[in-house]
């Protein structure tokens, strides 16, 4: 390219050359207006990276190409995997995928970013390699979002990046956390210096002129002159126009005076990304070439290695889009569209910017490609497509379908104003009853923003009932008929009545589906067994859901997101574990950030049920600053909810309290009973880590009564073995063992792994005699009790209390070791604790507290000697003066910092604790 001297900016040199010539990587991102040098200063660091003898990749982000998934990250990508030998599979498989190579699930960004990170790190294996990014506010928000992470973990890799941003102009880049290089106005002297040095014989009044035009910026004291001489200066004269845009004015003057096929040449490379100084990248691109006016009028520059033609600045080619006739575009887009005609998405962008008239072919087209961006995570640009694909349908019914999908998709993509807005023109197509679009939005608002499950029931049912009958017919892009959009809104009313988990309205969404007889879709009949009524319908689910899971091609992520959660009440994740995080993880950015929500959510329970307590904690953090980031109220509460199930475990009694009383307030007047069941699991679990047996069996059995597993309450069947637990440590041995008896009879062991594991369990603690000894052995070898660790922990610590009060300490010894080494791992410090009660009444080595036991009080000793003694709370307070009711608050204290959960284990707790007692 022609060179340019760089006056002005010695501190931004300096920057660039420490970041090129620095010992690790790195990356800065370049921020400024149009016009200030970027590009410049991105030349200057690659010119000197190559003179250090680094490999440099340069690109340029392309208007054009926005919104279109990856776009950007091929470009980066693209020159190395030409040359580069075999990456390892995984790497190879992720790439390939992403790119379109290979069909399968699409990587997470994090898969992704770990695989472009390792492509660049071994592409840096002989020689340190500078990434240049130019005009990264066109990056499509996908690529940037993976270049971000890339930035983020440079360090130790022989690996730069430098992206240059517009100020002006938003892009995702604007979230990466990169270290950022400001550009501002050139200072008079600079400016001055850079005018001298373009124009020496400029007369003076000109010169101040030109000074008073520029503003400091570098572009226009470059180009001035130059218009001034060949008398192209008009479009600088409308000075109440920002600066780029005049510059902008500026070079449309000259393109307007090309030849027309000059012109149009400049033109499809501007749309297509040509002349952007970057090389094909692996896919066909239009090139520049004969143009010699253009490069006489400074509108190109060739590089006087390759030959290549370039733009001059991004303007020109922003220029070329304002000067071109809206005919003018469409044709170029038209040769555009066949140029690409192998890339779907490509070859479906241009085609509809081509069209003009309605097409139904075009809009099929355009169909298909949305399926392929919402398949790679790209369900943002999905909703552009399909809008783009009713406006181009030539009939009401197509049309109103596709905007109908449009909304569907915008509300998966937590865009509800977006899908608000393509529900009403949606409806402007039909005969004045609500649209399904309509009626999906509206209930999506109702549920997840607002938590009312009854107005979004109410919602479904009407418009099912309402409905006519199914009528296929077949297009281009598959089926277009109204059985996909009454699957659509069954699959909604079955996730509103999940949350509601109330029989009455369950009542009619199961009359519903029943209602569709054969027709009935086969994921939608396996929601409604496993969301719903599980512990009586739940049964061959399993088999069901892996066959499911198994047809899944294109995997849409909806389809994905529905299936985990059916997965994890069948307690069936660990099969599918990998995909729904993957799946998460792609989402989250610019795809199906609602359907991300939930994934996130079943990714935390499912760290919860393996014992991964700290990741899940990381996990539902971030799920609550996304969901509130967005107003999603209602998944909002639900992880507030798993956030405190988890501190009621950990002993965090004043979180899991606060966790529990937020759920109530704000779900049971709305009639969200899923969270308030799960606000009752909560206590219960909090009462059973902290000794309080009546309190735990008081919420336990709130939620479903001993016996029974209350109908429609996902909590009921998972909370069973606490249900017993509470029971047995409270006197209730009839009830807990009616319990048992209610899981074998309902059939609960055949319905997943964990039910049969937690029915052993609970047939173990209310075993009697030396029928004990063998339950408690089956319970522990459950083959499911690995993959449930704290409840493993839980089944042991019953079963040493079990030896120990038979006299055979040993072996005591070593199943409570066993539970201690789980609950420490857990950070369950309460349930630790109890072990190393137990522990010490066995006669084991080591009295001293605890890790994390709490010494008691003078007070609270004084009580627990008293209680040891076999006092009554009355005797006892009539000793020290203390109401009953303290005393017993006392104790409630006093057994969790002991260890204990009853009176009977006073004496030996005291005996193994009197010396690290504090003494006052």
């Amino acid at each position: 390219m022609e060179p340019h001297a760089i006056v002005g900016r010695e501190t931004e040199l300096g920057e660039l050359s420490r970041l090129v010539a620095s010992s690790d990587g790195q990356a800065l991102l370049v921020r400024g207006e149009a016009g200030m040098g970027k590009s410049l200063l991105l030349a200057a660091a690659a010119e000197q990276a190559g003179a250090l003898g680094h490999r440099v990749i340069r690109v340029t982000g392309v208007e054009s190409e926005t919104t279109l998934p990856f776009a950007g990250l091929h470009q980066i990508l693209h020159p190395l995997l030409r040359t580069m030998p075999g990456l390892d599979r995984t790497t190879q498989e992720v790439v390939d995928t992403v790119f379109g190579r290979r069909t399968g699930q699409a990587p997470s960004v994090m898969a992704l970013g770990i695989a472009a990170l390792d492509v660049l790190a071994l592409a840096s294996g002989d020689a340190p390699l500078l990434v240049v990014v130019d005009d990264g506010h066109w990056f499509d928000p996908q690529s940037a979002e993976v270049g971000g992470f890339i930035a983020r973990r440079l360090a130790g890799h022989a690996v730069r990046m430098i992206i240059a941003v517009r100020a002006d102009t938003p892009s995702a880049w604007d979230s990466a956390a990169v270290p950022e290089l400001s550009l501002a106005q050139l200072d008079p002297g600079a400016s001055a210096d850079l005018l001298r040095m373009r124009a020496p014989g400029m007369p003076p009044a000109v010169r101040t002129r030109v000074l008073e035009l520029a503003q400091g910026n570098p572009l226009a004291l470059t180009e001035l002159p130059r218009a001034v001489e060949q008398g192209t200066a008009d479009g600088m004269t409308a000075e109440e126009l920002p600066l780029p845009r005049r510059l902008e004015h500026m070079y449309g003057d000259r393109i307007q005076d090309l030849p027309a096929d000059e012109r149009t040449r400049l033109l499809l490379a501007a749309l297509d990304g040509g002349g952007a100084g970057t090389p094909a990248a692996g896919r066909p691109r239009y090139r520049l070439q004969q143009a010699d006016e253009a490069v006489a009028r400074g509108l190109l520059v060739q590089d006087a290695a390759s030959g290549e033609l370039f733009f001059r600045h991004p303007l020109v080619r922003s220029a070329l889009l304002q000067t071109a006739t809206p005919n003018e575009r469409r044709a170029a887009h038209g040769r555009l569209a066949e140029l690409h005609r192998a890339d779907l998405e490509r070859h479906a962008t241009h085609l509809a910017a081509a069209t003009v008239d309605p097409d139904e072919t075009v809009a099929a087209v355009l169909e298909r490609a949305a399926r392929s961006a919402s398949a790679r995570g790209g369900a943002t640009a999905a909703v552009a497509l399909l809008t783009r694909a009713a406006e181009l349908s030539p009939t009401a019914g197509p049309r109103s379908r596709r905007l109908g999908d449009a909304a569907f998709v915008a509300a998966q993509s937590a865009l509800l104003g977006t899908a608000d807005e393509l529900r009403q023109a949606s409806d402007r197509l039909g005969a004045g009853s609500p649209s399904p679009a309509a009626v999906v939005t509206a209930a999506y608002t109702a549920l997840y923003q607002h938590g009312d499950v009854r107005s979004a029931h109410r919602r479904v049912v009407h418009a099912l009932r309402t409905m006519p009958p199914d009528t296929d017919t077949h297009t281009d892009s598959g089926t277009d008929s109204h059985s996909a959009v009454r699957t659509r809104l069954l699959n909604l009313l079955l996730a509103t009545s999940l949350f509601s988990a109330d029989p009455a309205l369950w009542s009619v969404s199961d009359g519903l589906v029943d209602a569709q007889g054969r027709s009935a879709d086969e994921t939608t009949l396996l929601y409604r067994d496993v969301w719903g009524d599980i512990t009586r319908r739940g049964h061959g689910a399993r088999e069901r859901l892996r066959e499911l899971f198994g047809r899944l091609d294109e995997e849409q992520p909806w389809d994905v997101m529905r299936l985990s959660v059916a997965a994890y009440y069948l307690d069936a994740l660990g099969d599918y574990r990998f995909l729904v995080r993957q799946v998460a993880e792609r989402e989250v950015g610019s795809g199906a950030v609602t359907n991300a929500m939930t994934l996130l959510q079943v990714v935390m329970l499912d760290q919860i049920t393996s014992g991964d307590w700290d990741a899940a904690e990381r996990t539902g953090q971030r799920g609550l600053e996304l969901t509130t980031r967005h107003g999603y109220t209602l998944f909002e509460h639900q992880y507030h909810g798993f956030l405190g199930l988890i501190a009621a475990w950990r002993g965090d009694a004043a979180r899991a309290t606060e966790a529990m009383n937020r759920l109530d307030r704000w779900a049971r007047p709305r009639g969200v009973g899923y969270l308030t069941q799960l606000a009752e699991a909560i206590g219960a679990a909090t009462g059973l880590t902290e000794g309080d047996y009546e309190s735990a069996y008081a919420y336990a059995g709130g939620l479903t009564a001993p016996g029974t597993f209350t109908p429609y309450s996902q909590q009921a069947p998972r909370t069973l073995l606490d249900l017993v637990e509470a029971a047995v440590h409270t006197g209730r041995a009839a009830q807990a063992r009616a319990h048992t008896d209610a899981a074998l009879k309902q059939g609960l062991p055949a319905i997943s792994p964990r039910l049969d594991f937690l029915t052993a369990a609970a047939e173990a603690m209310t075993a009697e005699g030396e029928a004990a000894r063998a339950a408690f052995e089956r319970a522990a070898g459950h083959p499911a009790a690995a993959d449930h660790p704290f409840e493993l922990a839980r089944v042991r610590l019953a079963q040493g209390m079990w030896l120990r009060r038979a006299r055979e300490r040993a072996a005591a010894r070593t199943v409570l070791a066993q539970a201690a080494d789980a609950f420490a791992r857990l950070g369950a410090a309460p349930w630790a604790r109890r072990v190393q009660a137990e522990l010490r009444a066995t006669g084991a080595p080591g009295n001293g507290p605890a890790p994390g036991q709490t010494a008691l009080t003078a007070q609270e000793r004084r009580i627990a000697e008293l209680a040891a003694g076999g006092l009554s709370n009355r005797e006892i307070g009539a000793q020290l003066f203390l109401s009953p009711r303290t005393v017993g608050a006392h104790l409630y204290r006093v057994f969790p910092k002991l260890g204990i959960t009853s009176r009977a284990a006073l004496r030996d707790a005291l005996t193994g604790t009197a010396e690290a007692e504090p003494q006052e």
